[in-house]
């Protein structure tokens, strides 16, 4: 119990300290580099445009991902449906935290349950690939999956984290190939996802060669997990260990171009340091489905429901006015849209 109490602790301080701290990264995502050619006459009319697709099963009506951020504890299970609700009145994707608290006590298996109010939308499950050289195996993942009726799990890769933790899991060696028997025996797609450093192209590619059939970038530029840490440290050393690492990791726009190039039939999902409706077209049409964000719904959720609601539908017409200007009727044109680099 003693382990559990320790986990579910540590989400406490996450949310708190997301909510509360400076935790961005010193680099920024390099989407700033690029801009969209305007077009004067576009040739198509505003309300037209459309945002919709299809992912894993799931009809989006827009190309937005709640993307993963907490569970395990009371104030979380208020956030995860408050998101959920808000995600299925406007019919976008969700990640959950991840979910080992509740592996490790079946009582927290409700502060990922959100399928009462978002029965329809595109809901990742979510564990820490790490845990699979920790005594976790299939049975474990698709216990994930099927708490949370998710339709896809996120195997979250966060090395730089846990070698800046106290208590961190930093036993790294031989994962993918136990990555490779989940993404084999699981009865859902699995997304390999980064938490704020990026992966680079060799990474994904020998993530593709496992079967993982989507990847969510989760690049330099938005919150820096080391920087939380620094937060939650007790001692001045622990403190000094994570705060060297601010400007670590990959870019957001260089690791979706380095994978893309690398991958071009991979599942992209472009989240880290993204905050405005410009920056998820931009990260679609550098290869990207879907833009993630955490932190801006992590403070709507900690408001209302309407609140997140209205963050969804502002950043959801950003995206479309941005189409609108760059000339692009859909997202399947988008994604076919050259962005120019400033020199």
């Amino acid at each position: 119990m003693a382990k559990v109490t320790q986990t579910s602790s540590r989400k406490s301080d996450h949310i708190r300290i997301n909510l509360e701290e400076d935790v961005r990264s010193s680099l920024s995502t390099g989407l700033e580099r690029y801009y969209f050619e305007h077009q004067a006459l576009p040739e198509i009319n505003l309300e037209d445009v459309g945002l919709s697709q299809t992912l894993f099963g799931r009809t989006l009506r827009a190309p937005l991902l709640i993307s993963s951020m907490t569970g395990g504890t009371k104030e979380a299970q208020t956030l995860n449906l408050r998101l959920a609700e808000a995600a299925q009145a406007e019919g976008i994707a969700m990640g959950l935290g991840s979910q080992r608290a509740a592996i490790e006590d079946a009582s927290l298996a409700n502060t990922f349950q959100v399928r009462s109010v978002a029965p329809d939308i595109l809901l990742f499950a979510n564990l820490g690939a790490v845990q699979l050289n920790y005594g976790y195996g299939v049975d474990e993942c698709q216990r994930a999956v099927e708490m949370a009726e998710a339709d896809a799990l996120y195997l979250h890769l966060n090395a730089l984290q846990e070698a800046v933790q106290p208590e961190g899991d930093t036993h790294f060696a031989g994962l993918l190939k136990k990555i490779e028997a989940v993404c084999k025996a699981l009865s859902v797609p699995v997304v390999a996802k980064e938490v704020g450093w990026g992966f680079s192209a060799s990474t994904a590619r020998q993530l593709a060669n496992a079967g993982v059939q989507g990847i969510d970038v989760a690049g330099a530029g938005g919150t820096s997990w080391s920087q939380v840490e620094m937060h939650r440290a007790k001692d001045a050393r622990q403190k000094r260990l994570a705060a060297a690492f601010l400007d670590w990791g990959i870019p957001t726009a260089d690791s979706l171009i380095g994978i893309r190039k690398a991958l071009p039939r991979m599942t992209l999902f472009a989240s880290g340091g993204i905050r405005t409706g410009v920056d998820i077209a931009k990260s679609i049409a550098l290869g990207a489905k879907l833009g993630g964000m955490a932190g801006p719904y992590l403070k709507a959720a900690n408001q209302s429901v309407g609140a997140t609601v209205q963050t969804i539908q502002e950043l959801a017409r950003e995206v479309q006015v941005c189409m609108f200007a760059a000339g692009a009727a859909n997202l399947q044109q988008l994604g076919q849209t050259p962005l120019i680099e400033r020199t």
